[in-house]
C-alpha cells in the first residue's frame, strides 16, 4: 500500500508534512510513501528514511490561488501530481494540507466522483465530551452553495461511513439548524429536512450548534457554509480556552503548583478534545480516498491521516459507500437527487 503526500501544501511545509510521514513511515513498515515537492528542501529532512520516495517538483498551488484556475495551469504542482498518483493506479490514497478548493478541484479532475454524488463533501471526524464518541460532520467547506438533495447525498454518505467504518449500528443522522423544531431554518433546511425524513436513515432531526460537542447524532449533516463556520468557530473556541487556561494556571507560584498536580487529567482533556487526532477531512463523494488535513497542520495531524488512509483503504471506504448507495433502499434516493 502506497500513499501520495503532498509536502508542499500548508503553513507548515515541508518540515511539517516530512516530519509525520517519517513518524507513519517508522510506525507503519507495511506502508510506502510518495512525497511530492522539491527534493532540494525535501531530501534533507528526509534523510535515510526506509520506503519514502520523492516525486521531484518545483511548483505548487497556493492558498490565495483560484482553485479551478491553479488546477488547470499548474499542472506540475504538488497537490494536482499527488492526486495523479492515484488516477494512475500508483498509490491507494493522496493527502494534502494545501488549498481546499484546489484539492477539491484536483480530486475531481483526477480521480472523479462517486456515481450518483453531485458535489462531494469535505468531511472531518470531531471529538465529543463523551471519550471515543466522535461524530461526523459534513459539509465543513467543499461547497459555498448547497442544494437540498446534495444534503441527502451527504446523509447517505455519512451514514453508511459511520456504520461500516465507525461501526455504529443505526447511526444517528442530524442536520445543522438554527432551532430543532421542524419548521425552523430557510428554505434549504426545511426542504432537506423533509427529504431526510422520508430517508431510510435513523433521522433524530435538527440539531443546533451549541449541542454538537455533546453527541447527539454520530452523523451531523450542513450546507457548506454554515459547516465552515461552525467548525472553525469550534476551533477557535478550542485554541482560546487553551490560552486562557494557561494564562490562569501559569501565574502565581499556587496556580503552578495546582497545574502540576492536575496535569494527567488536563492533558487527558486536551487529547480527547483534539480533532487532528482523528484524521484529516475525507472528500467524501470521491472515487478514491482524497484527504485533506488542516492547512496549519503538525506533523501528529499528518501521521493521523496516514493512519486514517490506512483505515480508509484496508476497508474499502469508498467502494463500499458506492455500493450501498445503490442497495434497492437508497436507489430511489440517488435517482431522485
Amino acid at each position: 500500500m502506497k500513499f501520495a503526500i503532498d509536502a508542499m501544501g500548508g503553513d507548515n511545509a515541508p518540515a511539517a508534512i516530512v516530519a509525520g510521514t517519517i513518524l507513519a513511515a517508522k510506525a507503519f513498515p507495511d506502508l510506502e510513501f510518495v512525497l511530492v515537492g522539491d527534493r532540494e528542501q525535501l531530501s534533507p529532512l528526509v534523510g535515510d528514511t526506509q520506503h519514502i520516495e520523492i516525486l521531484h517538483t518545483t511548483e505548487k498551488i497556493e492558498g490565495t490561488d483560484a482553485p479551478v484556475k491553479a488546477v488547470r495551469s499548474k499542472k506540475q504542482a504538488s497537490m494536482v501530481l499527488a492526486v495523479n498518483e492515484v488516477r494512475e493506479g500508483r498509490c491507494s490514497a493522496a493527502i494534502s494540507a494545501g488549498n481546499t478548493g484546489a484539492l477539491m478541484a484536483s480530486g475531481l479532475f483526477g480521480v472523479g466522483r462517486i456515481k450518483g454524488i453531485d458535489r462531494p463533501a469535505l468531511a472531518p471526524t470531531l471529538p465529543t465530551i463523551h471519550e471515543n464518541k466522535g461524530f461526523l460532520f459534513l459539509d465543513v467547506g467543499a461547497n459555498a452553495e448547497t442544494k437540498p438533495e446534495n444534503m441527502l447525498q451527504y446523509a447517505l454518505m455519512g451514514s453508511i461511513y459511520a456504520e461500516k467504518v465507525l461501526h455504529r449500528s443505526n447511526p444517528r443522522v442530524g442536520l445543522l439548524n438554527i432551532g430543532t423544531e421542524p419548521g425552523k431554518g430557510n428554505d434549504l433546511m426545511k426542504r432537506s429536512y423533509q427529504l431526510l425524513s422520508e430517508a431510510p436513515l435513523n433521522f433524530v432531526g435538527n440539531i443546533e450548534s451549541r449541542y454538537l460537542l455533546e453527541g447527539p447524532a454520530d452523523v451531523i449533516v450542513a450546507d457548506g457554509f454554515s459547516g465552515n463556520m461552525v467548525l472553525k468557530a469550534i476551533e477557535g473556541t478550542a485554541m482560546s480556552m487553551i490560552s486562557l487556561l494557561k494564562e490562569t494556571l501559569g501565574g502565581s507560584l499556587y496556580t503552578k503548583v495546582l497545574t502540576g498536580l492536575m496535569y494527567g487529567k488536563l492533558k487527558s482533556i486536551k487529547t480527547r478534545m483534539d480533532y487532528s487526532a482523528y484524521g484529516g477531512a475525507l472528500l467524501f463523494g470521491l472515487a478514491a480516498p482524497i484527504i485533506k488535513v488542516h492547512g496549519a497542520a503538525k506533523s501528529e495531524a499528518v501521521f493521523a491521516a496516514v493512519r486514517q488512509a490506512k483505515t480508509l483503504v484496508q476497508e474499502d471506504v469508498v467502494g463500499t459507500i458506492e455500493k450501498n448507495l445503490h442497495d434497492k433502499d437508497r436507489d430511489w434516493l440517488i435517482n431522485k437527487a
